[in-house]
């Protein structure tokens, strides 16, 4: 298990997050260098994406293409603007979904496109029977190649941009956009073949098969391959809230989820083989009900967020590092609008966005500090400590009056204004605990994680690692 030693003091110089760790670092090699991985990154998604273009094309012509663009393009904002909000109380950064939705509209459906199209030749030459050939590749060659494709995505940032990916939501996020991504390329293809189709039969409007194709896919069922992935992130978000040392279950988790995914994409593909109503039987008896209760996860792994918001930063306000209003300002989301908006309103944009990186900051330290306590941190515990309370305490002077208007806007009964740190009680010399002065008044005594202190006039209380009982 990780230590967890005491809370450090107040950053006395520029030597911040980058500052010296543990001794000079080695060189990295060139293929390690950022760089390098983000080229070849790109690299690979942009000629996945030329190649993508041009099979879609091909098999659409060129005003397919383009009707079936205008028309896929419908749902996307929609659904991004759906996740973004779902990941409002610690948001990720926007390349991280930039690359997913890249991943699943360029490489993942690049690789679904040329798997389904080899397996289901190859199981009509082998069994001479081209319709079976198509049901089989519908119903079980889709669904794997389809689901692992996009889950592909999720394993890279999950791997590889770790800090990011902290538990359910992160998963469900980046799940959700990485399969907006495959679904808008899929529709491409389906709605640009419709459009063809009724060229040449002549057929429009409302009897068209593009309206019909446009209907099942955009209208009734936009959500059908978020829903599916979802199941694959969330396993991989509970995977993340499990110990480094869980090696077991930090792979079973999301595999299940990974099989369960493909399940519920089998099933919708193959509800055309129940009838004539079968599309709208698993459409009423699984995909809504579905729909329903990982929308209501969410949204309750979202209030828990924001409870250990406000269970955890109380420490951090008790040493010093924050003012006393704002875990709660933090941990209510009508609070951290108020502050961002009287950030904008009366300092500028940039102040706004300061206000915002200090709310995700002290999130992330929050998240941080909970994994700690559960003995669930990683070994980088007090690095990572040591950087979140460096980017909080440089834009403090921004922040903190707009926190404290919200504080004040939103608080249920009336709320005197914070007063600064040299005037808080206990704030001093002496022989208390905790942050506190000789008497062990004002704030002494919680600090949970660590133990009893001296406090020091000048900054948040520098402890000593005496007793922690988070030790093993």
């Amino acid at each position: 298990m990780a230590t967890f030693p005491p809370y450090p003091t107040y950053p006395s110089g520029p030597a911040g997050p980058g500052g010296p760790v543990g001794g000079a670092r080695r060189p990295a090699h060139w293929w390690q260098r950022k760089w390098v991985r983000y080229g070849a990154l790109i690299t690979l998604l942009t000629l996945s994406g030329l190649v993508i273009l041009a099979l879609v094309r091909e098999q659409t012509g060129t005003e397919g293409f383009l009707v079936g663009l205008g028309l896929a393009v419908l749902p996307v904002p929609l659904l991004i603007a759906a996740f973004r909000w779902l990941d409002r109380v610690a948001p990720g950064p926007w390349r991280n979904l930039l690359f997913s939705f890249a991943w699943g509209a360029c490489a993942a459906a690049l690789i679904a496109i040329v798997a389904n199209s080899f397996a289901t030749r190859w199981i009509a030459t082998a069994t001479a029977d081209p319709t079976s050939a198509d049901t089989l590749g519908a119903t079980v060659i889709a669904p794997v190649v389809e689901e692992t494709a996009k889950a592909a995505a999720i394993l890279l940032i999950f791997l590889f941009r770790r800090r990011d990916f902290t538990g359910i939501v992160d998963g469900v996020v980046i799940a959700g956009v990485t399969a907006t991504g495959f679904a808008f390329t899929e529709n491409i293809l389906y709605l640009g073949t419709a459009f063809g189709t009724d060229q040449l039969s002549g057929d429009s409007g409302l009897a068209s098969v593009t309206a019909a194709t446009f209907f099942v896919r955009v209208i009734m069922s936009p959500f059908a391959h978020p829903l599916f992935t979802v199941l694959t992130g969330i396993g991989f978000g509970i995977a993340a809230l499990s110990a480094d040392r869980h090696h077991v279950r930090r792979v079973l988790l999301p595999l299940s989820g990974l099989l369960l995914a493909m399940g519920m994409h089998a099933l919708w593909n193959g509800s055309s083989a129940f009838g004539e109503f079968g599309f709208f039987a698993v459409y009423a008896a699984f995909m809504v009900p579905a729909f329903g209760l990982l929308t209501w996860l969410v949204i309750w792994t979202r209030q828990r967020e924001l409870r250990t918001v406000r269970d955890e930063l109380p420490a951090y306000a008790v040493a010093g590092w924050l003012t006393p209003p704002e875990p709660y300002v933090l941990g209510n989301m009508k609070a951290r609008r108020l502050a961002r908006e009287y950030a904008g309103h009366h300092f500028g944009r940039d102040a706004a966005r300061s206000v915002a990186e200090y709310e995700a900051y002290a999130t992330s330290l929050a998240f941080l500090r909970h994994r700690g306590r559960q003995g669930r941190a990683n070994a980088d515990f007090v690095v990572r400590e040591r950087e979140l309370l460096f980017e909080l305490w440089h834009r403090r002077e921004i922040a903190r009056p707009s926190l404290a208007y919200a504080a004040r806007a939103t608080a249920p009964v009336p709320m005197p204004m914070p007063m600064p740190p040299a005037a808080w009680p206990g704030h001093g010399h002496g022989n208390g605990y905790g942050y506190g002065n000789g008497n062990g008044g004002g704030y002494g005594g919680y600090v949970p994680m660590y133990g009893a202190v001296h406090g020091s006039g000048g900054g948040p209380a520098a402890t000593h690692p005496a007793y922690n009982p988070y030790q093993s």
